[in-house]
């Protein structure tokens, strides 16, 4: 099922290849075909997964066995969700840019080739596997901002790559020092859990770095944050939305998923630094997103503050705030990922994303203003929707442990309402100016685009137990794995369904 989920995209592109390039029609109906294979599939491995801790429908085969590697998959409750969300946001930018008109077959073969590398990321279970799909996966970015991009589209595509390619190298020092130190030989992921647990302070401490600086890149956490306005900015809507929905998260995923099992006294002793940067990060994050006079870019700055909840989240090392933070990695990609597609749903009018540009849009334009009001309520944290049910957990979980870096990154909420609802404000209400005079409102495959990302904000909102009840296990396994391995004290675990 694993290799079914990354073969289909990236067969699909390699069919793309195949069709006459001035067939548009028949690009976009392959690419669709492929996208929505893929989320079949992905429904069937959420159906299947049983809520508990551990790897599930593993798949193991030697790829250079006299080197220890070898193709490893599987999946848990922290990668469950990510891979959903991964496969089902595809087809909806798929239908998103159904318009597009320039270089077709490479515009949706990089989409799928992207695809299956994010999914391929959160099921490898071989670390040198994990560093190929997470370095294989910038191709296609780089690709998506530096041809289909905005005017600074080179400058923002080599910039997204050389801040992403400097942390995976040092991240695959660290796995090459693992692979050679004793009991290692091999990149499977277990084995060099026990490895690195094995290692002296000063050791865990260096590798515990070079892992952190990929994954604080990916993010991004401050200060290496300065990379995603300009990627977000220049990038096409679609580059935009996947980028925002899913390649960000993997940031979150490496902390919980390498940083805290496999170098837990690092981490314990490393985390006050981490906990400020995050909270610095939501802070920060908030204040330079009221400045700006572009949505699209105080959109991407939100990101930077709505990901520094998920850093605090998980080194505050509590299970609530860590199952928070995965929960709220999905609630971001939700959210975030329809505000993007509705600015780009506007761009596409009017050719700006000046807010100053705007006003009456709610009047011009009423059901484009509602879905944005509501994406808005959402991103705000509003009590019945997916954001606050992702928040919530963090901020509770942290204030048992660190109740200073959750007190401060309360304001963010503060600040996330205002910076949003004061851009809502300039551009929806008063009269009818500007590019908003004439403007045609939003046409029934803009409207199906956006219908599955209202349900599921509202439906995670009002009823998150599922999710939890899928991630609460495999969450609480690492943070007492991680709190066992500091010696710090134990934390009962969650009980079912207390979120």
């Amino acid at each position: 099922m694993l290799t079914a989920l990354i073969a289909l995209p990236a067969l699909t592109a390699a069919v793309l290849a195949l069709v006459p390039a001035d067939n548009r029609a028949a690009l976009r109906t392959v690419a669709m075909a492929g996208a929505l294979a893929t989320f079949a599939v992905s429904l069937v491995v959420l159906v299947r997964f049983v809520p508990q801790a551990g790897f599930q429908m593993r798949e193991s085969a030697p790829w250079i066995p006299q080197w220890g590697i070898g193709y490893r998959l599987g999946i848990d409750g922290v990668s469950l969700f990510l891979v959903v969300l991964t496969a089902f946001v595809m087809p909806l930018i798929i239908l998103a840019a159904w318009e597009q008109t320039t270089r077709v077959k490479g515009f949706f073969a990089s989409l799928l080739a992207l695809e299956a590398t994010l999914i391929g990321v959160f099921v490898a279970l071989d670390l040198l596997l994990f560093y190929l799909f997470f370095e294989i996966m910038l191709v296609p970015m780089y690709a998506l901002i530096g041809i289909w991009g905005g005017a600074n589209r080179r400058y923002a595509a080599i910039k997204f790559f050389l801040y992403t390619l400097v942390g995976g190298f040092l991240m695959l020092v660290a796995i090459l020092y693992l692979y050679f130190q004793p009991g290692g030989g091999t990149f499977a992921y277990e084995p060099l859990l026990d490895v690195a647990r094995n290692l002296g302070r000063t050791e865990q401490t260096l590798l515990f770095l070079c892992f952190f600086a990929a994954f604080a890149i990916k993010v991004p956490l401050f200060p290496v944050h300065t990379w995603l306005p300009d990627a977000h900015t220049e990038a096409p809507t679609a580059g935009s939305v996947i980028l925002a929905a899913v390649m960000l998260k993997i940031g979150g995923y490496g902390f919980l998923r390498f940083s805290l099992p496999m170098f837990p006294d690092a981490t314990s002793r490393l985390a006050p630094i981490i906990l400020a940067l995050g909270v610095i990060g939501v802070l920060y994050g908030a204040l330079v997103a009221m400045m700006q006079r572009d949505i699209k870019k105080l959109v991407a700055y939100s990101s930077v503050a709505h990901l520094g909840f998920v850093v605090i989240g998980v080194f505050a090392l509590h299970p609530t705030g860590a199952s928070g933070s995965v929960v709220q990695m999905v609630n971001h990609g939700l959210s975030t990922g329809a505000l993007f597609l509705l600015i780009g749903f506007l761009y596409d009018r009017t050719h700006s994303r000046l807010i100053a540009d705007y006003s009456g849009l709610m009047r011009a334009v009423p059901v484009f203003g509602g879905l944005f009001l509501f994406t808005v309520m959402s991103s705000v944290a509003l009590p019945g929707l997916n954001g606050f049910v992702g928040e919530f957990p963090i901020l509770l979980g942290s204030y048992q442990t660190v109740p200073w870096a959750a007190v401060l990154a309360a304001f963010g909420v503060i600040f996330a309402a205002i910076y949003l609802l004061w851009a809502y404000q300039r551009m929806f209400h008063g009269p009818v100016e500007g590019r908003s005079v004439g403007l045609a409102d939003l046409n029934v495959r803009e409207i199906a685009v956006m219908v599955p990302l209202v349900l599921l904000m509202l439906g995670i909102g009002l009823y998150p137990k599922p999710i939890y009840d899928r991630v609460n296990p495999s969450v609480d396994a690492i943070v007492g794995q991680a709190r066992a391995g500091a010696d710090l004290p134990d934390i009962a675990a969650v009980g079912e369904g207390d979120e």
